[in-house]
């Protein structure tokens, strides 16, 4: 690695001039949202940027996340039981300080990106490297990493960096992210309708009826700013309830996020009887619609299907404006099975700190993950 360097920089304002000319196909790795990150990130977060160089020239950038889990107010509410508790003990006590290489935030391979095609062996050295600085960097601090994580591949880069130095590391599959390719051929949603099978069709039709009543408004960045509470308070009650949390996100991270990136950030509020009862979010990825975080009112997504009507809006945003695929994420399997979407198999790799620990690491990990019982549904005719 003589001609590949990497340099780690606490700040967006500190990143070379070039950083957005090679983060260009991924917005998650250009300075609106890294800025958005560094003024709005979680409270138990902590953001730092590593720049890739071939000599003196910047062909990579890549993200790494600090997550102190003792600085959390709740790992998750939903699911109450012994195997959560154990989990959530372990995790406080053996794996408070976390090191995530790429965004914790959202799912799929956002971790890096390069100008130039590299060879995974230096992807799998800068990547080991920088999580070993930036350890290093704590421990100076008296801060101890216990747990790091390279976070979310696609097999193919997986197989790759595990011919060279990730193969001593431990991979995991979780979840697996819920892609939606979108048919070329539909131009709007009405061809999207058409394809489905009588039963989905019929879903889709008793979805749009119980939606009857409720405005869907696309905000401004001077809506986000008055609705912010009331956003933030509905995206809570969602992240509370969800199976397991790292983080819960600033009070004010929808209106930074909205006025760094502009129309590149859409969040559209959904209206009963005047009063905000859901949002959702979508971030413009060059071809790909990115699902971001939503909220709604418990009562009203019950009475008013007002989640599957969020997907059916995101899937049909996404047609009409030409994009390739949508991703969905990890949550919520089966039901955006229904409008479309197809699980994607992600990997990622980690290593505790603790030479005993990380020994039996697999077994750990097996026992903590929580179990995956879904059916996949099949929509289309």
């Amino acid at each position: 690695m003589e001609e590949i360097t990497f340099k780690i920089y606490n700040s967006v304002k500190a990143l070379p001039l070039l950083w957005d000319t090679v983060a260009q196909k991924n917005v998650f790795l250009q300075t609106p949202y890294l800025t958005v990150l560094e003024n709005s990130a979680p409270t138990n977060m902590q953001c730092f940027y590593i720049g890739i160089f071939e000599n003196s020239e910047l062909i990579g950038v890549s993200l790494a996340q600090y997550l102190d889990l003792n600085k959390l107010e709740s790992f998750g509410e939903r699911d109450q039981c012994f195997k959560t508790a154990i989990r959530n003990y372990i995790f406080k006590n053996f794996a408070s300080h976390t090191l995530f290489l790429g965004n914790n935030m959202i799912t799929g391979q956002n971790g890096y990106v390069f100008s130039k095609e590299i060879d995974f062996e230096y992807i799998s050295e800068i990547l080991l490297e920088s999580a070993e600085e930036i350890t290093r960097y704590f421990k100076q601090k008296g801060v101890t990493i216990h747990l790091v994580s390279f976070k979310d591949f696609y097999n193919n880069c997986a197989n790759e960096l595990k011919q060279y130095r990730f193969k001593k590391i431990y991979e995991f599959n979780t979840q697996p992210n819920m892609i939606f390719n979108l048919d070329k051929n539909w131009k709007f949603a009405d061809a999207y309708i058409s394809a489905f099978s009588k039963k989905y069709r019929d879903q889709y039709k008793r979805a749009h009826k119980k939606f009857e009543g409720i405005i869907v408004k696309n905000l401004s960045f001077e809506q986000v700013l008055f609705y912010e509470n009331t956003i933030y308070d509905l995206y809570h009650y969602v992240a509370k309830n969800a199976p397991f949390n790292t983080f819960f996100l600033a009070k004010n991270h929808f209106s930074t996020l909205k006025g760094q990136c502009g129309n590149r950030f859409q969040i559209f509020g959904y209206f009963f009887n005047d009063k905000l009862v859901g949002f959702h979010t979508l971030l413009l990825n060059d071809e790909t619609l990115e699902t971001y975080f939503l909220g709604y009112d418990e009562t009203i997504q019950k009475e008013n299907m007002l989640y599957l009507n969020m997907l059916y809006n995101m899937t049909e945003y996404g047609i009409e404006n030409g994009y390739k695929r949508i991703i969905f994420g990890r949550t919520a399997l089966e039901i955006k099975s229904s409008i479309g979407a197809q699980p994607i198999n992600m990997s990622g790799f980690i290593y505790h700190n603790n030479k005993i620990i990380n020994k039996y690491i697999g077994k750990i990990f097996k026992q903590l993950e929580p179990e995956l019982n879904w059916q996949q549904r099949h929509p289309f005719k």
